[in-house]
């Protein structure tokens, strides 16, 4: 089943999934991103060009002719094709229960400290509490 790891509090979702999946992809996983919609995917892509000067971090649009051979992808669509086998990490990014999430081993949900991205986030947790996901939770700024 599906471990779910819940990031709460965070101020910058999009930077942050940047250190994720840079630390992800560091320890040799794939990583699917998902993001809310067209906006946030763009905004996602060009962090991920510009977030370090010294880390590349490998990655296309989930519909590319290049995502087989990519191991991380961007999406904003729950039906898309996702052509990797091994689907170890999925970055949730969006205020939405993805569709697929059982199709990968783990799922991190990154929630900001603003309140109408918690309140979904809260109830996205008791969905996925009352469905027996193994779940934990990690207060971004806390030690």
């Amino acid at each position: 089943m599906t471990r779910i790891d819940f990031h709460t509090n965070v101020p910058d979702k999009v930077a942050y999934a940047c250190r994720l999946v840079r630390k992800a992809w560091a320890a040799n996983n794939r990583v699917v991103l998902m993001t809310d919609d067209a906006v946030q995917l763009a905004e996602l892509d060009a962090a991920m060009w510009a977030f370090s000067a010294t880390d590349f971090l490998p990655h296309v649009l989930a519909d590319d002719a290049l995502a087989a051979h990519t191991p991380i992808l961007l999406t904003d669509d729950d039906e898309a094709k996702l052509p990797h086998t091994h689907k170890e990490l999925l970055v949730n990014l969006s205020r939405r229960a993805p569709r697929n999430v059982t199709q990968f081993a783990r799922m991190i949900e990154v929630i900001s400290s603003e309140e109408d991205d918690a309140a979904a986030g809260r109830k996205r947790y008791v969905a996925y509490k009352q469905q027996d996901y193994p779940l934990t939770h990690f207060v971004a700024g806390k030690s």
